[in-house]
């Protein structure tokens, strides 16, 4: 009687540490896989912000989907204009704008960027971002707008229920990891 005792309540201890341990573990694995997941999708969405600026660059405005901005930045190409002399000057006669064609897709690739892959939310099965441009009047100025991101439940997956909400308040699932605003001219990212 004695020996079943013991081993009942080896049993209970044993199943209590293990209980124990996982308490302690889940937060844990949660908090560091959510900062890996959000630290990958916040990379890819500064590369989207670095094309959105280029596509602005070119064409005036921000490319309203990824068709579009992966198609411009292909196929078109930058102007670089290079003054000779100094217009502030008085005294000199002659001032000379030189204009150069760049490529865009050259310099796409001198900054590592691939525009294939550049859609889709990492963590997925090739979910894409989502993403909204307009323009709009701020400040008596007609703007340019955009915004793009990713709803976090989008890219947690297994972490993607609210129930994990009670290790880190902050978390929201339904909440969007994004950069720019619709409402004004900003391309601040939510993470920063």
């Amino acid at each position: 009687m004695k020996l079943i005792l013991n081993i009942v309540l080896a049993l209970i201890i044993v199943a209590l540490v293990y209980f124990l341990i996982v308490s302690i573990q889940e937060p844990i694995e949660f908090q560091s896989e959510k900062e890996r997941r959000s630290s990958v999708v916040v990379e890819q969405l500064r590369e989207i912000r670095q094309a959105q600026q280029m596509f602005r660059d070119i064409r005036g405005v921000f490319a309203d989907n990824f068709d579009s901005l992966i198609h411009v930045l292909k196929t078109d190409s930058f102007n670089r204009i290079v003054l000779l002399g100094d217009p502030d000057d008085p005294t000199s006669d002659v001032v000379i704008r030189d204009t150069t064609r760049i490529s865009a897709l050259d310099s796409v690739r001198a900054m590592g960027m691939n525009l294939d892959r550049l859609p889709f939310v990492p963590f997925t099965d090739d979910k894409k971002f989502y993403v909204r441009a307009d323009t709009i009047t701020h400040q008596q100025t007609l703007s340019a707008v955009v915004e793009v991101g990713v709803k976090w439940k989008e890219f947690m997956g297994p972490y993607a229920d609210p129930s994990y909400r009670k290790y880190d308040y902050r978390y929201n699932p339904e909440g969007v990891l994004r950069f720019g605003d619709m409402n004004s001219p900003n391309l601040s990212g939510n993470w920063e």
